[in-house]
């Protein structure tokens, strides 16, 4: 049975000679704890993921990474290199390809031979265990800014001892996050562990005195996440890397829409991880924040994209966050060339430069919209420690079977998804089905209003058709869905 305790290092070690057996390079992959400390000592603090993000906090910057990766080591290298110098990125991604997701180094080595032979990448992203310490190492030592792996992993264990030995300083993901917005039928159980594995390495490096960034998968499903679900996902996995060590973790979020409620909700995030962690005995955790520009549908047309990026990175720097994903022009049309994820950095970058100096004004509406967030959070937090009778890690697993936790539109049989969301008349991400959710009558109350406002002025009834509307709204150029017309 899981449990939230910190892992033991016979166990650890243990565990380890089977992780490092997962797959055979026909090379050594370098994993000898003693070389990736020394290593991981010798990165210049400029390169350190931990330690910008502690100087971008400290100077109140909103700073700002890409998603980006490709099969060829080479052109992995020239495409970062290209971002950090054309695109003026501060943080860069490796971002990894879905067989060394799945664990298939097989089919991803293969993936590279294919990707050689054709002249462009045949992976949608760069198989780091492939290419082991070395590859990732060169990687590393090629660009100027802090790199880190960004993936969508269930289990990134052996992924995990790589980059950190080849000295990459953070890694995302989580054993929530990284399972039921991603995979169908991998047990929670099961995932917990895998990435109590990972936190408990970057424990130990903290031990040595390396600080290394853990960021959990903020935005899960993308897809009209109620901001108390993401939040309350976010901290739990915050609390679980805790208690294996971990030191320097980044909570994310993704742009809901509404300037007011995302704004709310950065705030928010940031507020209520420090305390919860603290609550739950964690003194000592440095806490950032990281908001993921729109993750739902763009529209073709480029200068519109960019008029959606512009506006997410308007709210992220205006709510205070620390780092901000960006999106590209060429959104609609899968993955973008450099020079378009080079645009869309450059425009997110203007953007927190000139709102640097700006606040954005407290009010009722928002002072509401926090509260709101907090009272919602708070019971979906404790609902999950109660179904766990009182461990967290227990609790997850029961608490996502029993559906008081859930998340809309998620693939996961593990998950309820009784859920379903839909926009207000002002665009809040509410509730409109609450399945088993544990919230009380009065917040259910208080969803359901705000979407009889919006179904008033509309002239039609609160349905799924809302939710449907909404889906594609952004990406036909508007953020409610409107109604459709007969005739």
């Amino acid at each position: 049975m899981i449990e939230n305790k910190k892992m033991p290092w016979d166990v650890f070690l243990e565990t380890r000679t089977r992780v490092r057996g997962q797959w055979e390079t026909g090379q050594s992959l370098d994993l000898e704890l003693d070389r990736a400390v020394e290593t991981l000592k010798a990165v210049p603090d400029h390169k350190n993921f931990a330690k910008k993000l502690r100087h971008a906090k400290a100077n109140n910057i909103t700073m700002i990474q890409p998603r980006a990766g490709v099969a060829v080591l080479k052109e992995h290298i020239d495409l970062l290199k290209y971002l950090e110098t054309k695109g003026e990125a501060d943080f860069l991604p490796s971002t990894i390809d879905s067989y060394t997701r799945q664990n298939r180094y097989e089919n991803a080595k293969d993936g590279i031979r294919e990707s050689e032979k054709q002249g462009r990448s045949m992976l949608n992203g760069f198989p780091a265990v492939v290419y082991g310490v070395d590859g990732c190492k060169q990687v590393q030592d090629a660009v100027g800014v802090p790199v880190q792996a960004r993936h969508g992993t269930p289990d990134a264990r052996l992924l995990s001892e790589v980059i950190h030995a080849a000295g990459w300083t953070s890694n995302e993901g989580g054993g929530i996050s990284y399972n039921i917005p991603y995979a169908k039928n991998i047990g929670l159980e099961d995932t917990l562990r895998y990435w109590q594995y990972a936190d408990r390495l970057v424990g130990f490096y903290a031990e040595q005195g390396i600080e290394i960034n853990r960021e959990p998968f903020g935005p899960l499903t993308g897809t009209l996440v109620p901001p108390s679900i993401s939040h309350t996902v976010a901290i739990i996995e915050a609390i679980l890397a805790a208690e294996q060590g971990v030191k320097n973790i980044t909570v994310g979020y993704g742009q809901g829409g509404n300037i007011l409620q995302d704004i709310a909700a950065l705030q928010t995030l940031a507020e209520l991880t420090p305390y919860y962690l603290k609550l739950f005995g964690y003194q000592d955790v440095f806490v950032t924040t990281v908001m993921h520009q729109w993750m739902g549908g763009f529209p073709a047309d480029e200068a519109r994209s960019m008029a959606i990026i512009s506006l997410a990175s308007t709210v992220a720097t205006l709510g205070n966050a620390t780092k901000m994903i960006t999106k590209s022009p060429h959104e609609s049309q899968g993955v973008p060339t450099k020079e378009a994820n080079a645009e869309g950095l450059r425009a997110s970058k203007i953007i927190t430069r000139m709102l640097h100096e700006q606040t954005f004004p407290s009010s009722k509406a928002l002072k509401q919209e926090k509260e709101l967030i907090k009272q919602e959070v708070n019971a979906l937090l404790y609902a999950v420690l109660n179904a766990g009778k009182g461990d967290l890690a227990q609790g997850v697993v029961k608490g996502f079977a029993s559906g008081v936790i859930d998340i809309p539109f998620a693939p996961s049989e593990m998950n309820a998804g009784k859920i379903l969301p839909a926009r207000d008349a002002e665009g809040c991400i509410r509730i409109l089905e609450f399945g088993n959710l544990a919230l009380s009558d009065e917040i259910k109350a208080f969803h359901r209003d705000k979407l009889q406002v919006r179904a008033t002025q509309e002239n039609r009834p609160v349905s799924f058709q809302m939710t449907i509307d909404d889906v594609y709204a952004v990406s036909q150029g508007r953020l409610i869905g409107q109604p459709r017309r007969k005739g």
